[in-house]
């Protein structure tokens, strides 16, 4: 029997203490680019506190291993893969000084939520939308917290974010802005006993819990040909190693699967008993397509880190291309992104970061993918988080 549910829209605040940004340049026009006309683009990335922290606070983009072969993921994207062009979408979220996001769809967050919902098995037949916001005594503790850390409150700090929310008995699913659909369950589930799902279990172990998952959750999935997707393999600063879960869709041709690894994803979170508490479900709006860009190879790509045109937080010069281990095609797809597009994340091991016994560090280096007659003024970002 399925569950009738209440729809319920909320106001969620985000209170923000730094953002670091991240300047990429221009795309320029190309009549030659399929789609049509281009008006020039300006990209920036504010996305805070990328990858992993190495150092116990807010730090740069790395990944701590004994080898780089132990950083595993299913990136569908390979070196020798025959893609000539990549499309770039304009985010249609933006977000003011404030932190506060605008330009979302409505109506088609709530699409997304109500097929969630039915996926999960509620009754979403009959609805109620109510709206709930902060009340006057709550906006006056947080402005006397922030006062009392010597922040003001600026005009516009307590402008609502739109989420859509759905509570029923032992769940709960939300969806904010950026279509990402979040569901909690309240008590979490319990898996089978034979199954080691913690955020240090094996790669064996979470290749086990995935496959039960794939099973138990194919109606959440959702996908055509469900990919499985164990990422991580990097260490904590307890030596302590880590894998997460996410599946994709990988029907398709390579430029699709590409697509559906970095913005169509379901994820599946533990709790400290090893216990399902949360999933969320990816969908950002790519509705704004920019257009189809010319893309660069790795070799060319190499080329220009090699002489210094890359993006990175990590606070250390390239060393060297006999450092580079390992190269992968990705789209930066944080929430503060103005346009997704392509990127090649290089993976440098960093001689000046030095860990106990033979443990690498590997930082992150950007190249963009796009062709370089599209793009100019590209400095590199001095990896702070103002």
């Amino acid at each position: 029997m399925r569950k009738r549910v209440t729809l319920v829209s909320c106001f969620c605040f985000m209170a923000v203490l730094g953002t670091g940004v991240w300047y990429a340049g221009i795309l320029n026009n190309g009549s030659d680019i399929p789609n049509g006309d281009m008006d020039d683009i300006k990209y920036q990335n504010t996305e805070v506190g990328v990858g992993k922290d190495i150092n116990g606070a807010m730090g740069f983009e790395g990944y701590m291993a004994y080898d780089i072969s132990e950083l595993v993921s299913a990136n569908p994207w390979r070196e020798d893969a025959a893609i000539t062009t990549l499309p770039v979408y304009k985010n249609p979220i933006t977000y003011n000084e404030q932190m506060n996001a605008s330009g979302a769809d409505f109506d088609k967050m709530r699409e997304l939520l109500i097929e969630i919902a039915d996926r999960m098995g509620l009754d979403t037949n009959e609805v109620t939308v109510t709206v709930d916001a902060p009340d006057e005594a709550t906006t006056q503790e947080i402005a006397e917290k922030l006062q009392g850390v010597g922040d003001t409150v600026s005009d516009g700090y307590f402008d609502p974010s739109i989420s859509l929310m759905i509570e029923t008995e032992g769940m709960q699913i939300k969806i904010d802005q950026n279509m990402t659909v979040e569901i909690r369950f309240d008590p979490a589930v319990s898996l089978p006993s034979e199954y080691h799902f913690t955020d240090h279990a094996s790669y064996e172990d979470i290749s086990d819990v995935a496959e039960y998952l794939k099973t138990e959750y194919k109606d959440l999935i959702g996908f055509d040909d469900p990919q499985i997707n164990i990422y991580g393999g990097d260490y904590n600063i307890y030596s302590e190693q880590g894998y997460d879960i996410e599946f994709f869709d990988a029907n398709g041709g390579d430029t699709e699967q590409i697509i559906n690894y970095n913005f169509n994803r379901v994820a599946f979170y533990c709790d400290y008993e090893g216990k399902l508490f949360l999933a969320r479900v990816f969908r950002p709006d790519l509705s704004e397509l920019v257009g189809d860009y010319p893309i660069i190879t790795p070799e060319e790509a190499a080329e220009l880190l090699s002489n210094g045109s890359y993006v990175t937080s990590v606070p250390y010069e390239m060393p060297g291309m006999e450092y580079v281990k390992k190269v992968e095609l990705i789209y930066r797809t944080g929430i503060m992104e103005e346009y997704y597009m392509p990127y090649y994340r290089f993976y440098i091991e960093l001689p000046e970061v030095e860990r106990d016994g033979e443990m690498k560090t590997y930082g992150a280096y950007y190249v963009p993918a796009v062709s370089g007659e599209y793009i100019s003024d590209i400095p590199t970002w001095n990896g702070s988080f103002n």
